[in-house]
């Protein structure tokens, strides 16, 4: 282990972590709320797709669920249902388990994510207690122009580690200690999201929503899941293993995009792959994609979420009183155009 960035080796602890990326703003956690607030509610409403995790004691599982938006029901501002039947594989939900859920909603590039636990399963109904929900930037689904399907004409890979080359998402579910599960968006175009090497793959860090929770868990914990998609295909390719945080050159190298190394690179060691059709992307049709809905607006709930913080210090504060939907459109067109790689 070492605190220094420039030499190639395993990242951990949370100290040389932060030695080379920095460490997460103090306001940071400003738009994390513990509960639905309507805009949350109508974004879940508004959703044919989620990416959800169940972690666990020997680490994390990851499916897709999808329908028609709605398919997700709200029963108050703490507790969801999920439908098991939405699910590709139903099996990993089991009352007590973490679960981490990304929601989208077609053309729209921000993700929400809803974090919690599994309070019971009856007759197929997956009741989930609410602890955390917050909106993701969404430089993931830009890098990976998610909302452009492949030509009609295109042959999607039927192998593998082919298939891994040419995706342009993945969804990376990873859970702590105690099961508390997280799914995190991947973006970027097809060759670059993920390398191959020895055996194993390994993933850029791009930059992103700054909260680091993939890799806090990951040195807790570092079993984990994920999910690769080539959109405008219903086919995904399923990985699972053991992974690491690192600062090998010679990826950060291969991985490097518009002339931009990621400063880490997480290596998944020999992973289990299975390429599969999946029902719950065939179910959510999100290609060719639908107009956004009018009554969701990103930075609005946002806003929303940063002002109902519980912080109380004396920057949440006067963060809160300076903070208007203007300013944060403004501020997330000029991340998204600046800030990418």
């Amino acid at each position: 282990m070492t605190e220094d960035c420039d030499k190639t080796t395993v990242i951990e602890t949370l100290t040389a972590f932060e030695s080379c990326v920095g460490k997460a703003h103090p306001l940071q956690d400003l738009k994390v709320i513990d509960h639905l607030d309507d805009g949350a509610t109508r974004w879940i409403a508004a959703a044919p797709l989620a990416f959800v995790a169940f972690g666990h004691e020997t680490g994390v599982d990851l499916t897709l669920a999808g329908g028609r938006p709605g398919f997700v029901t709200v029963l108050n501002a703490s507790r969801v249902i999920l439908r098991a039947s939405s699910l590709d594989e139903p099996e990993s939900a089991r009352p007590g388990r973490g679960v981490g859920a990304l929601f989208l909603i077609p053309s729209l590039g921000e993700t929400l994510r809803v974090n919690g636990r599994v309070v019971s399963l009856t007759q197929g109904d997956i009741e989930i207690a609410v602890e955390e929900c917050y909106v993701h930037c969404a430089k993931a689904l830009v890098r990976s122009q998610f909302w452009e399907a492949v030509p009609p004409s295109s042959k999607v890979p039927d192998e593998s580690q082919s298939f891994l080359a040419a995706s342009r998402f993945l969804a990376l579910a990873t859970c702590d200690h105690t099961g508390r599960a997280d799914v995190s968006p991947k973006g970027d175009p097809s060759q670059a999201l993920i390398g191959w090497r020895d055996e194993s793959a390994w993933l850029a860090d791009r930059p992103g929503n700054r909260r680091a929770d993939s890799f806090r868990n990951i040195l807790v914990q570092p079993r984990i899941a994920a999910v690769a998609l080539i959109p405008g295909s219903t086919q995904i390719v399923m990985l699972s293993g053991q992974a690491r945080i690192t600062e090998d050159v010679t990826m950060r190298a291969d991985l490097a995009v518009a002339e931009k190394q990621p400063r880490l690179v997480t290596c998944i060691d020999r992973p289990v792959l299975s390429i599969r059709d999946s029902v719950a992307l065939v179910h959510a049709s999100l290609w060719p994609a639908t107009s956004p809905v009018e009554d969701i607006d990103p930075a609005a709930v946002l806003v929303a979420h940063i002002k109902s913080s519980k912080t109380r210090s004396v920057q949440a504060t006067v963060a809160r009183r300076l903070l208007s939907i203007s300013r944060m459109k403004k501020g997330l067109t000029r991340d998204y155009r600046t800030n990418l790689y």
